[in-house]
């Protein structure tokens, strides 16, 4: 969907392990050049292996430290402007997920941290150890979709008061405790608690808002931003900005439309991708070209 083609020049504002990254610039050989984003240092280590092994030459790519939030700022520090494709794949990699250290998962024990990036800000043990009552009410409430949000707050809050919540199995089996391991869910009863401190620790949804607006300013005309979201408050943002910006339904306010608007609806994982990698059940691509 973001059609490289040779000396195409790209933006991965998520880089992870470098796979969109090494499959865009074998595309845009000979010439084509990327900008890699990531917030964790440890992806940018294993990106630049993998680019390199896969054979890109280290002059076609700038891989940089950073929160897509400062988009803008760190693509006209290595004069990459005016590009063919953005890609923004939201949420956490695989890799992070699978390392219980990190701390994103309750489906093996570690410390409760859950930022991507692992050098600055509050851990997620520091956050439920810091908030009201009614403030983690109200954050699992609103990240996390969380119906029980209130019983969650309420069994952390008495939790804390005699022992630190600090690992991701202590977060899990108290939530169990509060939700209870029944339901008409699918999911673990952790999920959406576990999703929501994610959120807030990353300050995801605010990033999201941010970098959109870059993005677009950065391509050239008929460049595409390609975002690729894994819940329904992230799609919903990535939805209506494309909405807001292509003037469906009037919504440019007499502005001239900068969007148009490539995936009416998202484009889902088909049943043999969710079968090789269950995380793509969830994932919605949604693109939209610069005019």
């Amino acid at each position: 969907m973001l059609t490289p083609g040779p000396g195409s020049r790209f933006i991965d504002c998520t880089l992870g392990a470098g796979g969109h990254a090494l499959a865009l610039l074998t595309a845009s050989q000979p010439d084509g050049h990327l900008l890699g984003l990531d917030a964790d240092p440890i992806a940018l280590a294993r990106a630049h292996e993998r680019l390199v092994a896969g054979g890109i030459a280290t002059n076609q790519f700038h891989l940089c430290h950073g929160h897509f939030r400062d988009l803008t700022t760190l693509a006209e520090a290595v004069q990459l402007v005016n590009v063919d494709g953005i890609l923004l794949d939201l949420g956490v990699s695989s890799y992070q997920l699978d390392t219980p250290e990190r701390g994103f998962s309750f489906r093996a024990d570690g410390p409760l941290d859950m930022r991507l990036d692992p050098t600055q800000g509050s851990t997620a043990a520091e956050l439920i150890a810091e908030l009201t009552e009614q403030q983690l009410a109200d954050l699992i409430y609103r990240y996390g979709e969380e119906r029980g949000s209130r019983r969650i707050a309420r069994l952390i809050v008495e939790r804390r008061r005699h022992t630190p919540i600090t690992t991701t199995a202590a977060l899990a089996d108290l939530v169990i405790q509060a939700l209870g391991r029944g339901g008409r869910d699918r999911i673990h009863p952790a999920t959406r608690t576990f999703q929501a401190l994610r959120i807030a620790v990353n300050d995801e949804l605010e990033q999201l808002t941010s970098v959109l607006p870059q993005a677009v300013a950065l391509l050239r005309s008929g460049g595409r931003l390609a975002v690729i979201s894994f819940h329904s408050l992230e799609d919903r943002i990535v939805k209506q900005f494309f909405r807001d910006e292509s003037g469906y339904g009037g919504s440019m306010n007499e502005r001239t439309p900068r969007l148009r608007i490539i995936t009416r609806k998202p484009i889902m994982a088909g049943p043999d991708e969710c079968d090789a990698n269950p995380r793509a059940r969830s994932a919605k691509l949604r693109v939209a070209e610069k005019l």
